[in-house]
């Protein structure tokens, strides 16, 4: 109970560097795709360059360019560990999101934008009142994947020696346990569980809107 209890803590790091990139991913992602999709030129081959690195190259070197590319480049060096972690999550899943969305939006018909033009709606109240909705129904199952995605990715935070849940496991196979760090996996299975029963059930509620 005790060694159970350990991992518990450990695991709410996982917890809040998941959580931490959800509540910043999702709205940075959405502004990265307004830019790549932006008729200034410039602006979109800035975004798309930066997806295209960011997408093309390991979050596990994201997360130590992250950690020792202030110090080197700046002379700053970043003094908190979880911080780097934040940064390097954020970005990346950002990164995956944005294109995510691109995807959504880019998958609905140019005819319901002529629609709302005729209508007299505003771009934002067209994107508002009659895009979102249909983007959310098309994005909801890949957004599920990367969501489910960060859960385990969570892990690789302790490659720059931030004390998550594999590497608190690690603790006790020096002591001669090795069932903890095994045992780490029904942490992320439950964890993983339950996200897929919340976007199954979003899923089944976004059915009443039709593209």
């Amino acid at each position: 109970m005790e060694v159970l209890l350990s991992l518990l803590g450990s695991f709410k790091t996982n917890l809040i560097i998941f959580f931490g990139t959800i509540i910043a991913a999702v709205p940075l992602g959405l502004l990265i795709t307004f830019c790549s999709m932006s008729k200034f030129k410039p602006l979109s081959y800035i975004s798309k360059t930066f997806v295209w690195i960011i997408r093309g190259t390991p979050l596990m070197l994201q997360l130590f360019v992250v950690l020792y590319g202030p110090g080197i480049l700046f002379d700053i060096p970043m003094q908190n560990r979880l911080l780097a972690a934040f940064i390097a999550f954020i970005i990346n899943y950002a990164a995956y999101f944005s294109e995510i969305y691109r995807g959504g939006i880019e998958s609905i018909p140019k005819g319901q934008y002529e629609a709302g033009q005729v209508l007299g709606l505003t771009k934002v109240q067209i994107f508002t009142r009659i895009v979102l909705m249909q983007v959310v129904k098309h994005i909801v199952p890949p957004m599920g994947n990367e969501i489910i995605t960060l859960v385990k990715d969570t892990s690789l935070a302790r490659i720059i020696g931030v004390a998550e849940i594999i590497q608190g496991a690690q603790v006790f196979t020096k002591q001669g346990l090795i069932w903890p760090l095994f045992s780490t996996g029904l942490f992320f299975l439950a964890m993983c569980g339950l996200l897929t029963l919340l976007f199954n059930w979003l899923e089944k509620k976004m059915n009443y809107y039709h593209a």
